[in-house]
C-alpha cells in the first residue's frame, strides 16, 4: 500500500495542517516523513474531500467577482472595487481602499510619481501607518491648478503622503498649463523642474487620479475664464490623465491645451512599471475605458458601479 493510500494518517495531517496550524515542516518531523510528502497529503486530502476550504465572502463576494471580470476583460494586473454604500463620498472610499494598495506596494528606495485632484487628496488623507519608509522618495508629476484649492495640489499631496510614512518628497513648482507652448519649453528647461520631472519620469510605482470630460474637470474649471480652453474641441475629448487630454482610444489628442501643460508626457507614464488609477463615477466611464484601451494603467481602483458600467 501506498503512505498516500493511509487515510487515517492523511486525517491527522490535515489536522495538525488546518486545525492546529502546524508547518508543513513541523509535521513532517512529528509524523516521521518528508515536507515534500506532507505537501503531497494535503493535495490529496483536497481530491479526495477529506479537506475542504470554504472562502467566507459574503460582504465582498459580489465585488470580488466585478474584480475579476475587471481583470480579464481589461488585462489588468489587479483591480479593486469598493462596495455601494449609503455613505455620500465614495472618494472617501476609494481613497482609503487607494492608500492600502498603495502601502501594500511600496518598498524601501522606490520613488513614488504622484497626480493630483480631489480623489488623490483622499489617498494622501486616508494614509496611515506606524511602518517608516525613509528612504521612498514622493514626486509630483503635475504643476499646480489653477485658483483651485491648496489641499488638492500635488505639491500638497506628496507632502502629505511623506509626513504619514516618514518618506522625502521633491516639490514641483510649475503651474499645470501656460499660456503659450514657448513658455512650456521656457518653463521645461528650468534646472529644479526639469530633474524633478525626470525623476517622475524614472517612478518605480505612479499613483493617478482619471478626469472626466473638460466640462466635468476640476482642472478646466481652473482656466474656463482664462481663454486657455476657447479653442478646445470637447467632442473629440474622452478624459484626461495627469492632465494630458485623451480621445476615446487613450491617445494624446492634438490640441492647444496638451501643447502648453506642465506634466509628465504619456509615453513616459508608460514606462512607469506600476501605474495606479484612481477614479469612480457615471462622467469618468469613457475616460476609464480610454485610459485601460491605451494600458496607460496597470490596476484600477474604482467603485462597485462604475466597475458594472466599465463592463
Amino acid at each position: 500500500m501506498s503512505y498516500l493510500d493511509d487515510r487515517r494518517l492523511m486525517v491527522k495531517i490535515a489536522n495538525l495542517y488546518y486545525e492546529a496550524g502546524e508547518t508543513q515542516s513541523t509535521i513532517a518531523k512529528k509524523i516521521g516523513v518528508s515536507r515534500s510528502l506532507i505537501s503531497k497529503y494535503l493535495s490529496k486530502s483536497k481530491e479526495l474531500g477529506i479537506v475542504e476550504i470554504i472562502i467566507h465572502d459574503e460582504d465582498y463576494s459580489t465585488v470580488s467577482s466585478l474584480e475579476t471580470k475587471l481583470e480579464n476583460q481589461y488585462g489588468l494586473r489587479e483591480a479593486i472595487c469598493v462596495p455601494d454604500t449609503e455613505q455620500s463620498n465614495s472618494k472617501i472610499q476609494l481613497g482609503t481602499a487607494a492608500s492600502k494598495y498603495l502601502h501594500r506596494m511600496i518598498r524601501d528606495n522606490q520613488v513614488v510619481g504622484v497626480s493630483s485632484g480631489t480623489t488623490l487628496y483622499e489617498v494622501a488623507t486616508a494614509m496611515s501607518t506606524n511602518q517608516h519608509f525613509s528612504n521612498v522618495c514622493f514626486v509630483p508629476i503635475v504643476g499646480g491648478m489653477g485658483d483651485e484649492r491648496v489641499d488638492i495640489h500635488a505639491n500638497h499631496i506628496v507632502a502629505k503622503l511623506a509626513e504619514a510614512l516618514k518618506a522625502t518628497y521633491h516639490l514641483l513648482h510649475a503651474p499645470v498649463v501656460v499660456d503659450s507652448k514657448e513658455t512650456r519649453e521656457i518653463i521645461l528647461k528650468q534646472p529644479s523642474i526639469k530633474n524633478t520631472l525626470e525623476l517622475g519620469s524614472k517612478a518605480d510605482i505612479a499613483i493617478v487620479g482619471i478626469g472626466g470630460t473638460p466640462e466635468h474637470s476640476t482642472m478646466v474649471r481652473s482656466y474656463i475664464n482664462s481663454g486657455i480652453t476657447d479653442d478646445l474641441n470637447f467632442d473629440e475629448i474622452a478624459g484626461d490623465i495627469c492632465y494630458n487630454f485623451i480621445n476615446e482610444n487613450g491617445e494624446v489628442v492634438n490640441n492647444s491645451w496638451n501643447e502648453k501643460t506642465i506634466t509628465l508626457e504619456l509615453n513616459k507614464l508608460k514606462q512607469i512599471p506600476l501605474v495606479v488609477g484612481v477614479a469612480a463615477g457615471d462622467e469618468k466611464v469613457n475616460a476609464i475605458k480610454a485610459a485601460l484601451k491605451e494600458d496607460l494603467i496597470d490596476v484600477l481602483i474604482t467603485d462597485e458601479k462604475t466597475a458594472r458600467l466599465l463592463l
